[in-house]
């Protein structure tokens, strides 16, 4: 029994008794309608169970709780006059007030939309404005930027602070507080005579329940309208696929304006009754990784080669005896998986030695990484080279690639666990269809390649305030255009080649995927963190190359070299060397036409929303090309 610390009373903790006795809906969460109806249904049949909680259980929330306080903040917010169909701005880190503040919100069939935390004003002001919301939530890190934009946004009338209030009056001119600054507390339970659940009623599964803003790698970002029927196609397939208990633990670490943080660690916990752990600090996710233990764990392809390397470096500092027995042991089970996944029989030797590996050595090293309680781990949102894959499959983590997009609430296709085909995304998800765009090419010995098309429950509404843009997108039977150019092989499993509008075409008239060898570059070698592939319309490949900033540091250390900035370390010969030698195992990986002659070590790093990366770290590579153009240049001067 946990016990309660003695504190005054929070608004609508007196409801907490009566959420706790509300008789338990006869039917899951998951055939509710709308999230604010699934939330009601989870508190009643596990409101007990921890729904939020932060790693050091400073805050721990059930479900009961959580939906006592989220009827208390809904009741406020519509005092200030939020309701169906308005929409909320939340601009907050990863911490238990935005599951607060986001399920107040659609409880009363408002739209909530998170901003990324990267956003400067002017950004801010842009998507504030076209979703125009009148109310937004907002910690105190980001309360400057929010009320500079608002300079720029008469109809945003309430900015409410979770934390740090006691500072929000020093940022009003002469000492003043902004009009329509509030705390959360004054907010929260303000309203009490207010029938939310006649409010609750008039929510349909039609209408929009948030706006997810594209990272906006071509343009200005597009608003996307997800109805609550699009989020439960998405996540009514979960169970068949991974079967989450009630109970089971998940992290929210990414961007809540990312697709993927607000379907794996928002929606789907509320529909089945997951246990959330926030983890405020993305750069520390490898760390939080062995406080919770998850049961289901979704990162970006480069957490994943960051776990790679660091085991990797991790094997290569034992002394000799010892880091020859572990490369046995991983060279035994990657021969293993190689095996399998040529669909070859596995020799009884080599399935023993790769068997005692596991024992002992892997199983400690999944219980080191926190990984040794998940159902299944999933890498998205970027390609991954096949040999992380088999990395982690050959240390018994069953890592399985998935594909959606922001349009299809992050569904799409994915790979079961049990019968991941490397190499590819799986097929549609349990509710999807997929199929080919126009007249693809192939050969007998070539798949089908073309435009990918999905069709299902998941697919948006269509893009906020752009209808012509979705007359595009979305054709009249409801196959939503990706965009993405893939392969379906006979068994339907769904290969993602590239972006449509990304695909180089050198002068030789060689189609090319830059994200894939910039995958293989960045798999290459650990100092290599991001790499930008240039090639359109020219006679070969080059590449822009950042360094790792957290890897090559520590590898200039080990080598005696006393650079450690960025900057410095590109201008290091021993560097550059070193660099040289991960393209030249990349080049050995690629064809010829897709292999780097030449590269550029960019003095400096590049940042999450910055110049060259969008928030959820996709180039930008336009603004790439003009700031660099004379590098860039360079490369092809002679």
């Amino acid at each position: 029994m946990r016990a309660e610390p003695a504190r005054p009373a929070r608004p609508g903790e007196e409801s907490v008794i009566a959420a706790r006795t509300t008789p338990a809906s006869p039917q899951p969460a998951v055939e509710a309608a709308t999230i604010g109806e699934a939330l009601r249904r989870t508190a009643a049949l596990h409101p007990d169970l921890v729904a939020v909680r932060t790693l050091d259980d400073a805050v721990s929330l059930t479900w009961a709780e959580l939906r006592a306080r989220v009827d208390a903040l809904a009741r406020g917010l519509a005092g200030l006059g939020v309701g169906r169909v308005d929409t909320v701005a939340l601009m907050l880190a990863n911490r238990p007030e935005f599951h607060l503040a986001d399920l107040a919100a659609v409880t009363l069939g408002a739209a909530p939309f998170s901003i990324y935390q990267t956003y400067a004003a002017e950004q801010i002001a842009y998507v504030v404005g076209d979703a125009g919301a009148r109310v937004a939530i907002v910690e105190q890190a980001y309360l400057a930027a929010v009320l500079e934009a608002r300079r720029e946004l008469p109809q945003l009338e309430h900015v409410i602070v979770v934390d740090a209030v006691e500072a929000a009056g020093a940022v009003g001119s002469a000492g003043a507080e902004p009009a329509g600054l509030l705390r959360l507390d004054q907010v929260e339970g303000s309203n009490p005579g207010f029938d939310l659940d006649a409010a609750l009623a008039e929510v349909t599964a039609d209408d929009v329940a948030t706006l997810i803003y594209t990272s906006g790698t071509t343009g200005p970002p597009k608003g996307v309208e997800l109805a609550h029927r699009n989020i439960f196609g998405a996540v009514a397939g979960v169970q068949r696929i991974i079967a989450l208990e009630p109970g089971a633990k998940v992290i929210s670490w990414l961007p809540a304006a990312h697709i993927a943080e607000r379907a794996a660690h928002h929606y789907i916990p509320v529909v089945y009754a997951c246990t959330v752990t926030t983890c405020p600090d993305p750069r520390r996710i490898i760390e939080a990784l062995p406080q919770v233990h998850p049961t289901w764990f979704f990162a970006v392809p480069r957490i994943w080669e960051r776990l790679k390397a660091g085991l990797e470096t991790m094997v290569a500092a034992q002394p000799e005896e010892s880091r020859a027995k572990a490369q046995a042991a991983l060279d035994a089970a990657l021969a293993r998986v190689r095996l399998r996944r040529a669909g070859e029989p596995v020799p009884a030797a080599l399935e023993a030695a790769a068997a005692r590996a596991d024992a002992e050595l892997f199983a400690g090293l999944r219980t080191m990484l926190g990984l040794d309680e998940v159902v299944t781990v999933n890498v998205g949102a970027a390609p991954t080279p096949p040999e992380v894959i088999e990395f982690f499959h050959a240390i018994g983590i069953e890592l399985a690639e998935l594909w959606g997009m922001s349009e299809t609430c992050g569904s799409g296709t994915v790979n079961r666990p049990g019968e991941v085909r490397i190499g590819t995304v799986g097929p549609p998800a349990p509710g999807n269809e997929v199929r080919l765009a126009g007249a693809p090419t192939g050969s007998d010995s070539e798949p089908l390649v073309g435009e990918l098309l999905i069709r299902g429950a998941c697919v948006m509404r269509g893009y906020r305030n752009r209808p012509q843009q979705t007359a595009e997108a979305l054709s009249a039977d409801g196959w939503f255009a990706t965009g993405d150019i893939a392969t379906i092989d006979d068994d339907g499993f769904v290969t993602i080649v590239d972006r449509k509008k990304e695909l180089i075409i050198s002068a030789a008239g060689k189609n090319m995927s830059p994200a894939n060898i910039e995958a293989t570059l960045k798999s290459s070698s650990p100092l290599i963190g991001q790499a930008c592939v240039i090639g359109d319309q020219r006679p070969y490949n080059t590449a822009l190359i950042v360094l790792d900033a957290d890897y090559a540091p520590l590898w200039a250390q080990q080598h005696g070299i006393e650079a450690v900035e960025l900057a410095q370390l590109a201008d290091e010969v021993a560097v550059r060397a070193a660099v040289q030698d991960g393209v030249d195992v990349a080049n050995a990986r690629l064809s010829r036409p897709e292999q780097i002659k030449r590269f550029t070590l960019v003095r400096g790093d590049w940042l999450p929303g910055g110049v060259e990366l969008t928030p959820t770290m996709k180039l930008k590579r336009k603004p790439i090309g003009e700031r660099y153009a004379a590098e860039i240049e360079a490369m092809y001067a002679g």
